[in-house]
Parts: C-alpha cells; structure tokens; sequence
C-alpha cells in the first residue's frame, strides 16, 4: 500500500464571520491510498485557530502518517490520538479504499436515494441586514430549524433579529439554534440567557469559552434553556477525560464534528457517554470540502438520529468539489443524478 498527502485550500463564496473572526479561506488535507489499482481518499479537516492539532508539526505528523500507512487503520489510530484530524482522514481514506466505489463509505438508504437527512439552516455573522437577508433565505427554501451565529454584533441587534423570526414563526413552526462560540464572558452570560429564553430557543452553543469547566457546570444547572457543549469537547483525548468533563458539566446536549474529536471512532465515544449520562446530541460538519462532509453525512445517517443535523455547509465555497450532496427543503439528499467530479484524486 502507498499513502500520499497534499494540501487544498478552500476559498469562501463570501466572508463568514464567527465571534472568533471573519474568514476568507479554509486549509484542508486529503490523504490518498492506492493498493493492487484502487484508490481511495480521506480529508484531514484542520480549522487553524480551533483544532486541537493546530500545531506546527501537523505536516510533518502527515508525512509521518502517510510513511507508516503499513501499520494500519487501528494502530494509527491510537499513535494519532492528539491529532484528531488526522486520525479522521485516515479512518475515511482506509472506508473509501475498501468500498467499490471509493465515496460510497457507508452504503444506505441514504446514498440509494431513498431517505434524506434533516438539517439546520446556518445563518452567518455579520452586520444585521445581511443576517436578516440570510434568515429569509432559509425560511423561503424551506428550513424548519435555522442556526444563527451570536455574539459578534451588539447583542441588542440580535435580540432584534429573534424577535423578527418569532414575529412570524412560532416555535413549532420553526425550531431556532443559537451559537455564542464561547463569546459570552462568565459574569454576563446568566443575563443573556434569560433575554434570549423569551424566543423559546431550542439550545444555545458554547454560550462561554470552553475550559471554564466550574462556570460552564453552573451555567448548565442555572440556564432556563439547554446548552450544548461545542468547543468544550475539543483536545478532550481519552474516554476517561470525555467520562469526566461529562460528569463535571452535565450539558443538556454535546456537539459532535468528527475532524475534531477523533473521527467516527472518537464520536462514537462521545455518543456512548452522552446516552449514558442521558445527554442529547447531533453531529456537525466542521467546514469541510465536500469529500469530509459526504463521509459525515453518510455516518450520520447510520446513527438514526431524529434531531436535524449540522450539515449544510457543502455550498459554501467556490473551488468544493463537485458531488450529489444536495439540500432541498431543509434536508441532505444524496442526487444520484450528480456525479463527483471527475479525475479529482
């Protein structure tokens, strides 16, 4: 077997702003395998700023990777535990060569084109106007769960924006999401929470920055709606570490992106916990290309989750890799009709 990796950049349709900043483009790794004539292809999705294994010998980490590809899936996979990413690339590349067809990693009704995955409409930051033009946008192609980013604008703005949802859709006709990235500081969040309950919210993410576990717990006991845990759960290696920061917090919910926390086999982990500890939780795509996102959706599928699921982000960028991921109505559909773009790996 031989293993190869390069490096592709992303670029933004437009600039996409979090509470952590605005971004243009996005970096991306794809491991690739050929063994007796096939090939097949794994993406190591790094958010520079964010990911655990934003380090400076993340290349070198690769190169390493892909020069001791002989040792296989599981042994890599425990050797890469602080390199997440890459422990995600290497479970998707090793599926990908395995199967017939090289993106058909988890072969379902979903990928026959029989059922669909219900997800959220994301909505970005940004100055009011262009989140409003966002919202109506969602709302016209049929979401019935939208995601709004908070926390970067005056915060006023945004109670603005709630209201004008809620002015025209009640919470059983629109299930609303709410994301601080961590932008809340631990003295004001308490207060924010309540002015934001009056819209009836399904749940806020990251309302504080994570490793403030005593605030983060108090906060989750205090809240009148749920939190979820995002951010919190990133550089949380072992099964012992995720059992405890569980058992200290007690979120009502856990966030799940995969090229953050280990892959399926780190999920999975988290999904075990969080049914033990009779936590909710959903999987998100972490602004992958459309190679990682497929890999996610088809997994998800297979959990059976009856919650809409954070993976509507294939449209985002203007050099993605052509696939028949396809969002109608507020669901992922897989458009056998569409072909994967040609000759890309």
């Amino acid at each position: 077997m031989k293993a190869s990796y390069h490096k592709y950049l992303l670029n933004f349709k437009r600039p996409s702003g979090t509470s952590r900043g605005v971004m243009t483009e996005k970096e991306t790794w794809f491991i690739i395998l050929e063994e007796n004539g096939k090939r097949g292809i794994g993406e190591c999705g790094i958010l520079r700023g964010l990911s655990a294994d934003d380090r400076s010998d993340y290349e070198e980490k690769l190169k390493w990777t892909c020069d001791n590809i002989h040792l296989g899936e599981a042994v890599l996979w425990d050797s890469l535990l602080e390199f997440p990413s890459i422990q995600f690339g290497v479970e998707m590349a090793f599926l990908s060569l395995k199967n017939e067809n090289p993106y058909i990693l988890f072969p379902s009704e979903f990928t026959k084109q029989i059922s669909s995955i219900r997800i959220n409409g994301l909505v970005w930051m940004g100055e009011a106007s262009f989140m409003k033009e966002q919202i109506e946008e969602k709302l016209a192609t049929g979401f019935n769960c939208i995601k709004l980013k908070i926390g970067a604008i005056d915060f006023n703005k945004e109670l603005e924006l709630l209201h004008f949802i809620r002015n025209h859709f009640s919470p059983e006709e629109i299930e609303i999401r709410v994301d601080a990235n961590g932008a809340f500081t631990s003295i004001e969040a308490l207060d924010k929470l309540i002015q934001l309950n009056q819209f009836q919210l399904h749940s806020i993410e990251q309302p504080i920055k994570k490793g403030a576990v005593l605030e983060m717990a108090k906060l989750c006991k205090e809240t009148p709606f749920p939190i979820a845990l995002d951010e919190e759960l990133i550089g949380v290696f072992s099964f012992e570490e995720k059992e405890n920061l569980l058992q200290k917090i007690k979120p009502q919910y856990i966030i799940l992106k995969p090229s953050f926390i280990g892959g399926f086999r780190g999920t999975q982990e988290w999904i075990t916990l969080a049914e033990k500890y009779n936590i909710g939780w959903w999987i998100t795509s972490a602004l992958e290309s459309n190679i990682g996102l497929n890999a996610i959706a088809q997994w998800t599928f297979t959990l059976n989750s009856n919650l809409p699921q954070g993976l509507g982000t294939g449209a985002l960028y203007t050099n993605n890799i052509d696939c028949p991921l396809e969002v109608k109505n507020g669901e992922l559909w897989y458009n056998l009709e569409k072909e994967w773009q040609k000759d890309f790996f």
